[in-house]
């Protein structure tokens, strides 16, 4: 505490916000979920592939997105519910919130998501390998922002924890 006010230094708080053990968790499942995401909205994109000219990628990106995303929101929440977060109970109220945190993320991701595979593809020799540089580039952004959604209101910390 400052000597000044009864308030937490700002230092203090920041830490508060990331307990060493938790981040920690936090960082493995969600190596394992992106990794898992990535690899699903891969071979999504695909299985599109074959069947989508390519001039249509930009579009393609998204169907490939839209596809994997509600499997990889589910396993996830799972990987934070069981090893991150430690909460019990209210399952179905916690996996809507985590679609909620992720969700809200999700229309302007398509949105970057389709931008950047058309910028990709028009820098890009092998203009294949767009929408899988696009969907990886946009899934990195997505790890950052969800630790604190999942952490304040998927897994909010007044949910009685696992001993």
């Amino acid at each position: 505490m400052d000597a000044v006010s009864s308030k937490p230094a700002l230092s203090q708080r920041i830490l508060k916000l990331f307990p060493p053990g938790q981040l920690l968790r936090y960082l493995c499942v969600g190596a394992f979920n992106t990794a898992f995401g990535y690899g699903l909205y891969a071979l999504a994109l695909a299985l599109l592939n074959h069947s989508v000219p390519q001039r249509y990628l930009y579009l393609t990106v998204i169907a490939a997105s839209v596809i994997s995303t509600p499997i990889s929101i589910t396993v996830a929440y799972f990987g934070y519910k069981l090893f991150v977060f430690r909460t019990r109970g209210n399952h179905l109220r916690e996996w809507l919130k985590a679609f909620g945190v992720y969700g809200v993320g999700m229309l302007p991701g398509l949105l970057v998501l389709s931008a950047l595979t058309r910028l990709l593809q028009s820098v890009l020799h092998h203009k294949n390998y767009a929408g899988y540089l696009a969907g990886a580039l946009v899934q990195g952004f997505t790890v950052i922002i969800s630790f604190l959604g999942h952490k304040k209101i998927t897994f909010k910390p007044n949910n009685s924890p696992i001993s």
